[in-house]
């Protein structure tokens, strides 16, 4: 009798629930299939406390690789030290020049980032002194734009200001000859650094590609470099330079990845250059291995190192090597 009345309750406890939960909505016919019923816990005045479901997680984005003298194609908070030093025969002689460039990017929105760029220039002729200087300061915006599958466009919009050393009619010709070592030394693609006499805005646009921890990125900017002091020493009251390059990135392992640039300078509109002359263009090619860091939920350290190879002249007249060590510091 026992058995049967205890085995009456059991097959009973199911209808118990099912009566104790017709106050619940059934979901609609043909709707997505839902995950399991919240966890209830009943207090003691007998309201019901339901825990929310969990938020589906975000894609991860697929892995970006930083190009090592191309613009980054996105917008983040990042402190970044790059140092290039550039190895060179002049007269049989070697010679050793050194740039040091420091940035700061600070994120306004997911898709817009403001940044400042300063930097220093130390040459070591073989037969003169060492010489050095500061470089023009740089502001600039990077405005993302995402267009689906991979794919993002990066218009740039910067100024450099005419405050570095050397500029003037009287300048110090040992630091005009380091300014003209380090224009090369950085492959001629930071020339609005470098004319310390100009006021340079210089737009640009970039569009990059990553799947599968490949990256493809090309760009393309345009420099207006206009006169505010030295009319004796820089006759041209304005000039016009273009910079583009490709950069190939690929990630080995999440942690590492390689990359490969091609660069390419000229001088539209410089009469200070004849059109025969081999400072008119200038074109390098890079490859080296960076590590990705994660030191923290949004904090990474990716540093890198490259060597440059130059394809044409002048720099192959001076048998230059340059060598590239660049650190970021994303947050």
């Amino acid at each position: 009798m026992q058995r049967a009345m205890l085995w009456a309750s059991i097959t009973a406890l199911p209808l118990l629930i099912a009566s104790r939960a017709q106050g619940v909505d059934a979901p609609s016919e043909g709707a997505e299939a839902l995950p399991l019923p919240p966890a209830v816990a009943t207090d003691t005045s007998g309201a019901i406390a339901v825990e929310p479901a969990p938020t589906a997680a975000k894609p991860t984005p697929p892995p970006y690789s930083l190009p090592w003298q191309l613009r980054p194609a996105g917008a983040v908070n990042v402190v970044r030290s790059d140092t290039s030093t550039g190895f060179r025969t002049v007269n049989g002689a070697g010679a050793t020049t050194v740039v040091t460039l420091l940035l700061a990017s600070y994120e306004v929105t997911p898709d817009l980032a403001v940044m400042v760029r300063a930097g220093y220039v130390d040459d070591a002729p073989p037969a003169n002194a060492s010489s050095s200087a500061f470089l023009n300061p740089a502001l600039g915006a990077t405005y993302v734009v995402q267009l689906g599958n991979g794919f993002r466009l990066a218009p740039f919009l910067g100024l450099a200001l005419p405050l570095g050393n050397g500029g003037g009619n009287t300048p110090d010709p040992a630091v005009r000859a380091a300014l003209g070592a380090g224009v090369l030394t950085r492959s001629s693609m930071d020339n609005a650094l470098f004319a310390v006499n100009y006021l340079t805005p210089f737009p640009g646009i970039g569009l990059a590609w990553t799947k599968s921890g490949l990256t493809l990125q090309a760009e393309a900017t345009l420099l207006e470099l206009v006169r505010t002091r030295g009319d004796i020493v820089d006759k041209d009251a304005a000039r016009t330079n273009f910079t583009s390059g490709l950069h190939v990135g690929y990630f080995i392992i999440p942690e590492v990845s390689i990359g490969a640039e091609l660069r390419y300078q000229r001088w539209v509109k410089n009469t200070g250059i004849a059109e025969s002359d081999a400072r008119r263009d200038n074109a390098t090619a890079a490859i080296g291995v960076r590590a990705h860091l994660k030191l923290a939920a949004n904090m990474w350290l990716r540093p890198g190192a490259a060597l440059v190879q130059p394809l044409d002249a002048p720099m192959t007249d001076q048998s230059y090597h340059v060598a590239q060590i660049d650190v970021p510091f994303a947050f």
